[in-house]
């Protein structure tokens, strides 16, 4: 997490979460269809409301699931090809998450809360929390192991900035 300048205008995302707002810098240079896509989905509304159904302490939140069971996506969308990029999986970095395929991101993403670089290479770098990171440590986490959450928090709105 950094909270040196202030993103670029139209490329800074901001969660509004139970314990306050978390501002995301936008990383079009680095995955500009994955960026695209994450805007595309806050301009139709389409996490606002969406659970953060598997939290892992230590690891990450991953959200951006309607029906919050890990398997739902934007489904009027195709999948995304990966964009792996040289941004490395640290504290407060966004990815996409996806199925065993790496071309099948849709909607759902996660944010690191420590460092995962074991995840560098594999999955899609997209944003990085530039403030509000102590609001992502309040999430309710799942359960060890699978991180499924009962009863989880929730991505009250999304905007572009």
């Amino acid at each position: 997490m950094t909270d040196a300048a202030t993103p670029a205008p139209g490329n800074t995302l901001i969660l509004e979460l139970k314990d306050g707002p978390v501002t995301i810098e936008l990383l079009p240079d680095v995955a500009p269809k994955h960026v695209e896509r994450i805007k595309l989905l806050v301009g139709r509304g389409f996490y606002d409301g969406t659970p953060f159904h598997r939290v892992i302490e230590g690891f990450m939140a991953q959200g951006g699931d309607p029906t919050g069971t890990g398997t739902g996506g934007a489904r009027d969308l195709p999948d995304l090809a990966a964009e792996f990029n040289k941004t490395s999986f640290t504290r407060g970095v966004c990815g996409m998450a996806r199925s065993q395929s790496p071309n099948s991101a849709s909607s759902q993403f996660f944010i690191c809360f420590a460092d995962a670089t074991f995840l560098d290479g594999q999955y899609t770098v997209w944003g990085r929390v530039v403030s509000g990171m102590e609001a992502v440590d309040k999430i309710k986490r799942g359960a060890p192991g699978s991180g499924t959450v009962n009863g989880p928090d929730k991505l009250i709105r999304a905007s572009i900035a």
